[in-house]
This record gives structure tokens, C-alpha cells and sequence, in this order.
């Protein structure tokens, strides 16, 4: 056998020998859910739960399942990795085709980043990103986008969109640039306009969302960690773990809210007009820790990474502690369940959808690697009463994992186009899916 094929089997025995590795939880799923999730004891383990799907793609005929009452079609389908959405005002769509940026050298994580990149690639993680954002147009109305452009490209892994008048600004994974819009123009070849650096280098979590404050004088970027718990050392989370709030004017940026490990979906919740961000928890302390979360975002307020956990409950990996931050650690407002990797957050609007669903949150679960079983891997509904979550979640989209226990799909980012059907971005199929009430 030649080295480089002895090599792959070799790795392909160690990843096959680790996802047999760690126990199954026994508890349902819904504990880590709500506003007083049930927190059991942390679990550690020399080597954690190891649980991957399989990145399959869609066979033809197949689609996810929508919730009784639904439909769902195909808006756009053969795209590369897509990933968030951004609705302009005339309703054309924007979809970020991207991935993670190569790590620099000598920041590969070693042994553990050469397992996590194999894990990654297993779940459909590692494709080279497409780094372009792509236009889709529905000018007919039917749900289904029938102009498709390259409107965007040679970007850094853009993620965030936000349009400010006449100023599109796009959050790269190393800073927010900013180009010249004119309404309906379906291409933009001008030069990108360096608003603010934004932190890169290893890029543990490299996703950049981005928001514009109702009056367009604020930009806030949500920036995650450098690390699980810190393990790179707290030198490399400065500016991280963040919302960062930017002036777009100046460039000047300041952290608005930190102890956040991945804040990636940001929106504002209509009804209070508060900033909502859904978080993406810590990993390796068993099946069904740590909650990911959703929350209304308090100007300085600190919520608790890496120190603690859903509030002030300490997390002893990590040394040495910090007391007088974890004593102001904030509790987040609504718990998403355990490794649900919840990313895409939007609020309900329009008239398309039954009124029960306004204002309320859609969070689109891209789904568990490290949890027996699986968690996430659907698009969720928490109804929302006087700005703050009111009840148990329901499953608007679902059925991204097939008879075989592999990943046809993983939503990702959620919008709502202009008839007020909700888009969601499947980076696995390449999709974006549209949801709607059924006729």
C-alpha cells in the first residue's frame, strides 16, 4: 500500500473508531429548551462524543418536510455552499456563497484541528469557499427565482449584508468593506471600500454577521471565539466572542456585548426593538451541554464565555478563572437546545403567514456533530408575546436527514422575501427552500 493510501486508511479507521466513541443520551432533547432549560451535571471525557452525518446532498425528488399546514419548493437550486440571505428593498435576494478562509501557517490546531478538519469534511464543511454573493431575482412571483447573477465576487468568505442607503456594507471574515448600490443593478464591479478591520487570523469561527442599526448609524458584527473554552489562550479573543458595534462613518468599533462563544444570527425583534443575536454554546461537557441559545442583546453586558455557562454556572476547564466577570454574567432569555447549532435567526413579517407568527423568531438549526443522537438539522418557530419568547418551539422544516442517517441538507440562514415566504439557505443541498402556507 503507498503511503498517502495507508494514510487515509489510517485516518479513516481513527475517525470511524472516534465516532463510535461516547455515550448516548437517554434524555429528551427538549430539556435544553425554553426559558429555564434543564441543565444536568457536565460530562467530560478524554474524547468526546464524536457523532457525524454524512454530507450527502439531495437525490432527485427528494425535499425537506414542511409542518402540516405548509408547503415547500425549491427558490434556487445548483448554488455552492450557500450559506446567509439578505433581502434588499426591491425583494431581490442576496445569498453569501462562502466557507471558512485558509488557516494561517502554523494555526492549524494540530493533532486536534487535523481531527476537527476531518469531522468538518465528513459533514460537508471543508469545500473551498465559493467567496461571492449571488442575486436572485423572483419577478414573477411564483417562488422561484428565475434571474440569477453573480453580483458579488473575490471577496474574503463574506457572511453579513446589510444595505444602508445607498451603501451596501458586507462583513468579510477580516473586515467590513463597503461598495456604491443603485436599485435593481444586478452586478456591482466597483472596488470594495475598507470600513473596519475585523478579527482573523486562526478563525476558530469565522462567520461574520452583520446588522444596521433602523437608522443606519450603527453597524453590529457578530464575532465568534478563537477557541472552545479558550485554549488558544485569551490573547487571541480580543474583539471576539463579541457583538462588536462599528461606526460606519469612522471605522471606529467598541465591544457592545461580550461572553458571547459564536454570536451569528442577528435581527431586530419588531416589537421591542431590541438587537436578538442566536448563540452557538461551548462543546465536550456531554450529549446535552451546553444550550445553544437565543437572546435580547444588553448594551455592555457581558453573558459568561468562557467562564461560564448559561449564566453564572462556572465551567472549571478553564484556568484560571475570572470571579468578578462571572458574577455579571447574564442569563441568555430562551434556550435552543443542546449542539443544535442554531445560526440563521429572523423575526416573522408580512401577511403571507397566519398572525400568530409575527414578530416571532425563525432559527434555522444547522445540527449536532458532537450529541448522541443528533439534534437540530430543521428550522424552528418560537412564538413571541410583547417582544419576549411565549411558548414552546415548533418545527416549520424538517426531514434533512435521511433513511440512512445521512445529511441531505443543513439549513443555515433564514429571510423572508417579499410575498413573505421564508427563504432558507441550505448549504449541504445547495438549496435555498421556500416556505409557505400551503394553498
Amino acid at each position: 500500500m503507498r503511503a498517502p493510501a495507508a494514510a487515509a486508511a489510517v485516518a479513516s479507521l481513527v475517525v470511524l473508531t472516534l465516532v463510535a466513541c461516547g455515550t448516548e443520551s437517554t434524555r429528551d432533547p427538549m430539556i435544553g429548551f425554553g426559558p429555564n432549560p434543564t441543565l444536568p451535571a457536565p460530562q467530560k471525557s478524554l474524547i468526546p462524543t464524536v457523532n457525524v452525518a454524512d454530507a450527502v446532498g439531495w437525490p432527485e425528488g427528494r425535499m425537506p418536510t414542511p409542518a402540516q399546514g405548509m408547503r415547500v419548493q425549491a427558490f434556487a437550486v445548483g448554488l455552492e455552499h450557500p450559506r446567509w440571505l439578505y433581502r434588499l428593498p426591491n425583494g431581490d435576494i442576496l445569498v453569501a456563497e462562502t466557507n471558512a478562509p485558509p488557516k494561517p501557517e502554523g494555526m492549524e490546531g494540530g493533532t486536534r484541528g487535523w481531527f476537527q478538519s476531518l469531522f468538518m469534511k465528513k459533514a460537508g464543511a471543508r469545500v473551498p469557499s465559493p467567496n461571492r454573493i449571488t442575486l436572485l431575482r423572483d419577478a414573477d412571483g411564483d417562488g422561484v427565482a428565475e434571474t440569477r447573477t453573480v453580483f458579488l465576487d473575490q471577496l474574503m468568505s463574506p457572511f453579513g449584508m446589510a444595505l444602508v442607503g445607498d451603501t451596501l456594507f458586507v462583513a468579510n471574515a477580516d473586515a467590513v468593506v463597503a461598495f456604491p448600490y443603485q436599485t435593481g443593478q444586478t452586478q456591482i464591479t466597483a472596488a470594495p471600500r475598507k470600513v473596519a478591520d475585523l478579527p482573523a487570523g486562526r478563525n476558530h469561527h469565522w462567520t461574520k454577521s452583520l446588522v444596521a442599526s433602523p437608522d443606519g448609524s450603527r453597524l453590529f458584527v457578530g464575532v465568534g471565539s478563537n477557541s472552545n473554552i479558550g485554549e488558544n489562550g485569551m490573547d487571541e479573543e480580543e474583539n471576539r466572542a463579541a457583538v462588536l458595534e462599528i461606526d460606519p462613518a469612522t471605522g471606529a468599533s467598541r465591544v457592545y456585548a461580550s461572553g458571547l462563544r459564536n454570536p451569528v444570527g442577528m435581527a431586530w425583534q419588531p416589537d421591542s426593538g431590541k438587537l436578538w443575536v442566536s448563540v452557538n454554546e461551548r462543546d465536550e461537557l456531554g450529549n446535552d451541554l451546553v444550550p445553544d441559545y437565543m437572546t435580547s442583546v444588553t448594551p455592555g453586558a457581558f453573558y459568561g464565555w468562557p467562564y461560564s455557562y448559561y449564566g453564572q454556572i462556572v465551567d472549571d476547564r478553564v484556568q484560571p478563572q475570572r470571579p468578578e466577570l462571572v458574577a455579571s454574567a447574564l442569563k441568555p432569555d430562551y434556550a435552543l437546545g443542546a449542539h443544535t447549532a442554531s445560526l440563521g435567526l429572523t423575526f416573522g413579517e408580512g401577511t403571507l403567514f397566519p398572525a400568530r407568527f409575527q414578530g416571532g423568531a425563525f432559527v434555522g438549526q444547522h445540527g449536532s456533530w458532537n450529541r448522541k443522537p443528533r439534534n437540530g438539522y430543521r428550522v424552528i418557530f418560537v412564538p413571541f408575546a410583547s417582544g419576549v419568547p411565549s411558548g414552546q418551539p415548533e418545527v416549520i422544516l424538517d426531514g434533512f436527514i435521511n433513511e440512512q442517517d445521512q445529511a441531505m441538507g443543513r439549513p443555515v440562514g433564514v429571510q423572508f422575501d417579499r410575498l413573505g415566504g421564508l427563504l432558507v439557505a441550505d448549504d449541504v443541498g445547495n438549496v435555498i427552500w421556500r416556505v409557505s402556507p400551503a394553498a
